[in-house]
Order: structure tokens, then sequence, then C-alpha cells
């Protein structure tokens, strides 16, 4: 049976994850701990005193390549893969601990997250979850780049990207109140142009990337295919607005339609709605189910879901 949507999860067990940062290159191991209900989603430094940051808005620091946390001068890089899944697959507290200062890119995508949440499962709270209901439009423009969302039912987002060949234009339209995260978002992976390559390594970035965990793509296409997705860039920019959009603390009741953004204006867009007071509200998640089909509270504390695992094939 499916865990009641209107009750707050956590990961079943502490989940470990092994790898090198994306932009740093460094050796990093990271575990995720269950974590209390109310809890939401916090960082933890080991290296560093176990030194913790809560993945909020107020705590947003770098967003060019990557979106990154920073508290009292402690940094954790390139957090949206991860905040990603976790609120693609509807968990609401973990504690994240890391021994480094950047989060492992392991294949590029959210899928081996989504995968170990499928293999330990995710474990149901006695408590209400809660939503940030959009009431009224908020937008963020900048040149020809835009990003908006709306009130709506659901979570929605609509994302059209345009880069230089040979993606070009690409659209998605995403329900993710449809479950549809695991199957259609999760294993879309990053990527970038390896003309870029020199120039990025010269700014200090994208010193762990490889033909492992990211599409390199040279002028006919990806030089390490075949694509996961024919339209797989633009899905992954749906990953990284999910993952960004995640540090409004809570899940989106709404409509988002992006276009041509990025890191900068997704966290841009949460900052803005947060401070309109007038735009949302706190809104308790309805319950879908009826009163025989719902476990109670008590039976909810210690239900423990496992996932279907998605094919990893183009659609």
């Amino acid at each position: 049976m499916a865990a009641p949507a209107h009750l707050e999860q956590t990961i079943a067990e502490p989940l470990e994850f092994t790898g090198v940062g994306l932009h740093s290159g460094a050796p990093v191991t990271m575990r995720l701990l269950p974590a209390p209900a109310g809890s939401g989603i916090v960082f933890r430094r080991t290296d560093l005193d176990n030194f913790e940051i809560p993945a909020i808005s107020r705590n947003v620091a770098k967003v060019s390549y990557a979106t990154s946390l920073m508290r009292q001068g402690v940094l954790i890089s390139t957090t949206e893969h991860l905040l990603s899944a976790l609120i693609g697959m509807g968990v609401d507290n973990v504690i994240v601990e890391l021994d480094n200062l950047e989060l492992p890119i392991l294949d590029g995508s959210a899928q081996p997250y989504v995968a170990a949440f499928q293999r330990t499962g995710i474990r149901t709270q006695r408590r209400r979850r809660e939503s940030i209901r959009v009431l009224k439009p908020v937008e963020v423009r900048e040149g020809n780049k835009f990003i908006g969302v709306y009130p709506g039912q659901g979570y929605r987002i609509d994302y059209t990207i345009e880069f230089p060949a040979p993606i070009g234009q690409q659209k998605a339209s995403i329900d993710l109140a449809a479950e549809t995260y695991g199957a259609l978002i999760a294993a879309a992976r990053t990527f970038g142009y390896k003309a870029d390559e020199q120039r990025l390594r010269d700014m200090g970035l994208i010193r762990g990337a490889s033909t492992e965990n990211a599409i390199i793509l040279g002028p006919k296409g990806p030089e390490n295919g075949p694509l996961r997705f024919r339209d797989e860039y633009v899905r992954h920019k749906v990953l990284d607005l999910i993952g960004d959009l995640a540090l409004a603390g809570r899940r989106i009741e709404g409509h988002v339609v992006a276009e041509r953004a990025g890191h900068f204006m997704h966290t841009a867009l949460v900052s803005r709605l947060l401070k309109d007071r007038s735009a949302w509200e706190l809104a308790n998640v309805p319950v879908e189910h009826s009163a025989e089909e719902t476990h109670s509270h008590e039976e909810a504390a210690h239900h423990t879901t496992r996932l279907p695992r998605p094919a990893l094939l183009g659609v």
C-alpha cells in the first residue's frame, strides 16, 4: 500500500555514498540519516565539528554553476541533485553528513539516490505534511531569461531551454503530483560542451567532471552517448529546478514556468516568493485516502514504503 501523502516522511535506514565533487574534484563520503518529523533537510560537515547548515533559502551562497549553501563561513556545494531527489521522492526530513565541502556527483543525475530509496524504503512519520501554496504570481526576469510561479493544484513545471547546437530548444512539462519523478526526471544527467572545458577548468570548475558523470557534448552530439532520454537536457534542468526550489523549505503547490533560467534565477524566485508573505500560505496536504484505506497515525509511524524501480529507457 502506498504511504499516506499527507504525512511527512524520512528514509527508513542510513545510506552512504562516496565519490568526487563535480567542481572541486575532491573525494567525499556522504551519509544520509533518518531525521525526526519537522526537522527538514539539514547538512552536517563532519570534518568541521558537525557544523550544521539547514537547506533553506537564507543560507544560499554561490549559484553560478551549482547551488551552494553557506552559514558562518562554512560552505556546502552542489546540493541541487540530492535536494531534487529528496523532494521528488517525498522525503521531508533527513540529516546529510559529509566530510568535505562538495556533495559527490555520482553519475551526474539523481538516479543513484532514487535507487537507494527504492532499496531501503521510505518511512512515514506522525506529522501532517505542509506545502507552500502559491496565492498569486511571482516572477523574475533577466533579459530573455524568465521564471515565474503561479497558483495551481499540485506541483507542475513547464521548462524551456535554448542552447547552442547540438541541443537547440527543448521543452518539458512535468506534473510532480502524479509521482512521475523517479521515472521521468531522476535519471537525467548534467551536461556540458567539450569546447568550454578548458575555460571552466581555468576558473577552478569541473575538476571532477568525466565521461562517467556528465554528458560531454561535441559539435555533432554527445561524445559519451547514448542519451537516456531524447530530451535529457531539459529534463536535467527540471531536476535542477526541483532541487533549487526545495530551498523554500517545503514542497511547492503551484505551477512553475521557466524559460532559459538557471540556478541563479531558480534561487532568486525562492527568495522573492518567501519575502512576499501575501503570495503564499502554509497549507496541510489533503488526506487522499478514505478512513478505511488510511493507516492510523500510530501505524503510519512504523510504515515503510518500498518503491518500484523505474527503467532507464528513453521515452
